[in-house]
């Protein structure tokens, strides 16, 4: 689907386990597979608790796969430490849902931008003003703004201001964590507007964090579904409509659109997500899934290609493409 030599990071096999209590483990993340491209948005969606958050979190060094590797440009993440891990930060950031917790409240704007630039010595410290300037203007907010402080700022100037520093060390990737989930509808539009000019311009790779499969299909060039860990789809933005497996299914069932037919009754999933320290053998999904057989049941579905950049982990759809 996309250029091989564009990939910047590829993660393959990462699974993350926790201990619990009893001698129990969680399994927050399981086999996991996935390849970002320069210029490209992948979007990740699940429910509350998949794993999102924490697989993405691996990507900047937040924490550290139980098994797996995580290659950026052929090297594994998972293995670097010390300065070796520093220089390759700068590389790859991320912009969090709540910008102002990520904020020190203390330092002025102009302080929060430049700080990483300052600490890889990109810039001297003479030149914080006018670079903070620059940045500002390059995320649609006025020079000015330089000096201020965080609270003096609405949530979606706050983060403009988080993707501003970001983007100032020319990462190749930015980690995105419901970065406009927060955000009025209006306030949404234009961040997501933003941030798909700035990857334009730079050719920034962007892994995107979202529950709203309404909203990711506006921008993502591919999008990752996870249920419980493990990754049970993944689609062309643009085809989300072609989505085979009944969980993404679901989820598109409950995309609000004012173009829908509001005559139809909205289905919903009967019964509620099982527990991550006590989920079923075989397929995840198989205790909402109406179409569950004892195939299901008993053994857990992998990732099968249905045609080029759609693959679907389901013993019942597909199939037939499959054969084809």
């Amino acid at each position: 689907m996309f250029d091989e030599n564009d990939m910047i990071l590829e993660a393959r096999h990462v699974t993350r386990r926790f201990p619990a209590s009893g001698g129990r483990e969680l399994t927050a993340c399981q086999d996991i597979n996935l390849k970002f491209y320069r210029g490209k948005t992948l979007g990740l969606i699940g429910e509350s608790g998949c794993g999102k958050s924490t697989f993405m979190r691996f990507l900047v060094r937040l924490d550290v796969p139980t098994e797996g590797e995580i290659l950026f440009k052929g090297k594994d993440l998972t293995k670097q430490k010390g300065e070796e891990l520093r220089q390759t930060r700068q590389y790859i950031q991320m912009v969090f849902q709540d910008p102002g917790g990520s904020f020190n409240p203390k330092m002025r704007i102009r302080d929060i931008i430049c700080e990483p630039l300052i600490n890889f010595g990109r810039i001297k410290t003479s030149e914080k003003d006018a670079v903070a300037r620059r940045f500002l203007e390059a995320v649609d907010l006025p020079g000015e703004f330089a000096d201020r402080f965080p609270h003096n700022m609405s949530g979606g100037q706050r983060q403009r201001i988080a993707i501003a520093r970001a983007v100032a060390l020319e990462p190749e990737l930015i980690i995105m964590d419901e970065a406009t989930c927060a955000l009025d509808v209006s306030v949404q539009k234009t961040i997501i507007e933003l941030i798909v000019r700035l990857q334009k311009e730079k050719k920034i790779a962007i892994g995107f964090i979202a529950h709203d499969l309404g909203l990711i299909q506006s921008f993502a060039h591919q999008i990752a579904v996870m249920y419980l860990g493990t990754i049970v789809e993944v689609l062309p933005g643009e085809d989300v409509e072609q989505a085979r497996h009944p969980y993404t299914r679901a989820l598109l069932g409950a995309v609000f659109d004012t173009r829908m037919d509001f005559t139809k009754k909205i289905e919903s999933i009967d019964s509620e997500i099982p527990s991550p320290l006590d989920v079923p053998p075989g397929c995840p999904f198989q205790t909402r899934c109406e179409h569950c057989v004892e195939l299901c049941r008993q053994t857990r579905p992998v990732l099968t290609e249905l045609r080029p950049g759609h693959e679907v982990a389901c013993h019942i759809f597909g199939k037939e493409e499959r054969k084809a």
